[in-house]
């Protein structure tokens, strides 16, 4: 019987458990976008994971939604995300790139030039982001054309390529929460009457040709996505979520995707149930997980790997505690996106009193 603790292939690793750690934008890079020497650290820490998925990194400067969070096009970007890389590496880990487009959920003070924040359709969302000078309301976005579609989706391609070539072990498609690609999916978002927009089909044309793009450069084995049907994040409303993200699963087969990470918060619909039998890869299971429900979820064969977020955050050790019982730290969420050490890199392990 499998178990949290036992080995798993996904994509063309073996990794060394079923425990994943959350992509978790935690705002700890420059205003360049380059990750610090606290980022290295973070990682190192918790390489004990069987696989880490990095925050949140935008593939292109237009893609950049909050203060402080780190790219992956410039050469200081990928000369700073390689010391995490090898990092993680020497102490046995792996750990996938989450690439990260806001689109709309975004502000003029975070882009180049000031510019407007790109979206399927020139729809406001309601709420608002993170920036240098506190919280601003989001703005009415610009509606990419076609040829600015090809564009991004050339941008993710790029970054997929340096990822790699930073010495990431993969990469993971960020279509959840709202940003940039759930905004294509996504009815409420997405008003467009060309290819991009409408039939359902044509709703997750922007999504499959994104992943296309980047399996051809780096392959499928080496691609994940996250999703997140029903989450409603960053003013997120489809009119049919089971339809879109049923279409959207039914055709990552011919992809041969290492994984497909699905996350659920409050959804009426058994989404897993429905979405698994459609899926040859890896299926990561995320929204909340303790270590007696993921080992129930692996155990049933209702999932391959769990995934943690705050939990790795407070416990970089969490496969340790978790196989030896222990209490875990609790996170302290009012340093989630602070820019220092504390509330960072200051958790405790086991050996150091926890």
């Amino acid at each position: 019987m499998n178990s949290l603790f036992s080995e798993v292939k996904v994509g063309r690793y073996t990794l060394s458990n079923r425990m994943v750690m959350a992509p978790m934008t935690r705002s700890r890079s420059d205003d360049a976008g380059v990750p610090s020497d606290l980022v290295t650290t973070y990682y190192f820490q918790r390489a004990s994971a069987g696989l880490i998925i990095s925050e949140g990194v935008f593939p292109v400067a237009m893609g950049k939604g909050y203060v402080r969070t780190p790219g992956i096009e410039t050469a200081e970007q990928v000369a700073a995300w390689k010391k995490v890389t090898k990092a993680v590496h020497a102490r046995g880990g792996r750990i996938f790139m989450q690439l990260m487009h806001c689109g709309r959920v975004s502000h003029p003070s975070l882009l180049p030039n000031g510019a407007q924040p790109q979206a399927p359709s020139s729809i406001k969302a309601a709420g608002q982001t993170y920036t240098a000078t506190g919280l601003q309301d989001f703005v009415t976005p610009h509606a990419l054309t076609v040829t600015e579609i090809t564009e991004v989706i050339a941008g993710y391609r790029n970054a997929a390529r340096l990822a790699i070539e930073a010495g990431f072990d993969g990469v993971e498609l960020h279509a959840a929460s709202g940003y940039l690609p759930e905004q294509f999916l996504s009815t409420g978002s997405n008003q467009r009457d060309d290819q991009y927009g409408g039939s359902v089909e044509n709703r997750a044309r922007f999504v499959l040709e994104v992943l296309a793009a980047m399996v051809d450069e780096v392959g499928g084995d080496r691609v994940g996505i996250k999703i997140s049907p029903e989450m409603n994040f960053n003013d997120i409303v489809d009119a049919n979520p089971q339809e879109t993200y049923t279409y959207l699963v039914s055709q990552l087969r011919d992809l041969e995707l290492a994984y497909l990470h699905v996350a659920l918060f409050g959804a009426k619909f058994d989404y897993h149930a429905a979405l698994r039998p459609l899926f040859d890869g890896s299926y990561l299971i995320g929204s909340g997980q303790t270590k007696d429900s993921a080992q129930s979820l692996i155990a049933g064969g209702k999932a391959d790997a769990a995934v943690f977020g705050g939990a790795f955050l407070a416990n970089p050790d969490l496969p340790n505690r978790f196989l030896v019982g222990a209490e875990l730290n609790v996170p302290n969420k009012d340093l989630f996106y602070a820019p220092g050490a504390e509330g960072y890199i200051d958790y405790p392990a086991m050996s150091e009193g926890a």
